[in-house]
């Protein structure tokens, strides 16, 4: 770069380009690109477009990153590989699917297609198979998804990459789903195992592993432990844009169903409103849309009245995870080693921070947020 020498510069980026992204060197990267782009090298070079669009897109921004993505869909093929073939074919189709622009079906299309193109065991193979995991989840086929997401897991896994935690993490929500709490928290335990610091701290897909592991913590009555995972994915959230609406949006709605779980309609409002400017530029995205109607319906459920900005402390929490038994209240305090009256005062503050007036109301309500399974 210093000798002004674009072809050979661009050669070395692309070789080092992802060690330095695993080095949690992000501003170093986008500083190279805009070198790249200040002297017009980004246009007519598909791999470098490609792998430019990628950066934007992981760090936020989100303008860049369309742009980038433009000049490699105009940019001509690339030098043939032994065999013949475009050898950025397949690149260009896994950054089509992540980007989303064409909606929710068009995305599996173009991940499958990035799938047959990509090196077996490689980290494209497993960004592949996740985003054709994903593209399964928003279009109501979470059977499908799973298996997807297993494989991208364990390619994943094996070669090194992050796309690793991220399957880990959608496969443990969707185990949510289904009620499997223990399954869940093995998968996020896993993949909270794997995660590299500079991931798990830096990168927006960390944001959804925090998520899953402080929904996690509000199911076992951990109110500070979630509390601190839902910090540590809101600081990342801002780089959550709609240059990956998928992830956005999910991670919005994933963090506004744990703080709907708290009982802060306050928090949850903020986030549904982020996610109907999300929706407002890449509105096919499936299940999301109806998930997010979904949440707007318990969010106007809440008396605002009652609630504020309060949100159920660890006691509460400890003590709905009970309601939802056989126990009476005397029975309920002899487990958690309170009288009967603290146990009874405890429920009344619960059944006013969710505007119900009995037991049976709380026990529907909180199943409503998650917070109980059947």
């Amino acid at each position: 770069m210093a000798a002004g020498d674009a072809d050979r510069a661009a050669g070395v980026v692309g070789e080092v380009a992802l060690p330095t992204y695993a080095d949690g060197r992000l501003a170093e990267l986008e500083r190279w690109f805009g070198w790249f782009e200040a002297r017009g090298e980004v246009e007519g070079n598909a791999g470098l477009a490609v792998l430019g669009a990628w950066i934007g897109a992981l760090t936020g921004h989100p303008v860049a990153a369309e742009r980038r993505a433009d000049a490699a869909r105009r940019a001509p093929a690339g030098p043939a590989r032994p065999g013949g073939g475009d050898p950025t074919e397949g690149p260009r189709a896994l950054l089509r699917a992540a980007l989303c622009r064409g909606g929710v079906e068009q995305m599996g299309a173009d991940a499958e297609h990035a799938l047959t193109l990509a090196p077996t065991g490689s980290g494209w193979q497993a960004t592949a198979q996740l985003l054709l995991g994903i593209s399964h989840l928003l279009a109501g086929r979470p059977d499908q998804a799973d298996r997807d997401l297993f494989d991208a897991a364990e390619v994943g896994e094996d070669a090194g990459v992050d796309s690793a935690m991220l399957a880990l993490a959608e496969r443990a929500i969707l185990a949510m789903a289904r009620g499997e709490w223990q399954q869940a928290r093995a998968l996020a335990e896993r993949a909270h195992a794997g995660a590299r610091g500079a991931w798990l701290e830096q990168y927006p897909s960390g944001a959804l592993l925090y998520a899953v592991l402080a929904r996690l913590a509000i199911h076992r009555g951990d109110v500070a432990r979630a509390r601190d995972d839902l910090a540590r994915a809101g600081r990342l959230r801002s780089l959550l844009t709609w240059a990956l609406p998928h992830l956005a949006v999910q991670v919005r709605l994933e963090l506004a169903r744990n703080h709907l779980a708290l009982t802060d309609a306050a928090a949850a409002r903020t986030l549904l409103w982020e996610v109907d400017g999300l929706l407002s530029r890449r509105p096919q995205l499936g299940l999301l849309r109806d998930q997010a109607a979904e949440l707007r319906g318990q969010l106007d459920t809440l008396r605002m009245d009652a609630v504020g900005a309060a949100s159920l402390t660890p006691a509460e929490v400890r003590l709905l995870r009970l309601l939802g038994t056989h126990y009476s209240f005397r029975e309920i305090g002899a487990q958690l080693y309170l009288s009967q009256h603290t146990v009874k005062s405890q429920a009344m503050s619960i059944y006013r921070k969710f505007g119900v007036s009995s037991r049976s109301g709380a026990i529907r309500h909180a199943r409503d947020l998650g917070l109980l399974v059947e």
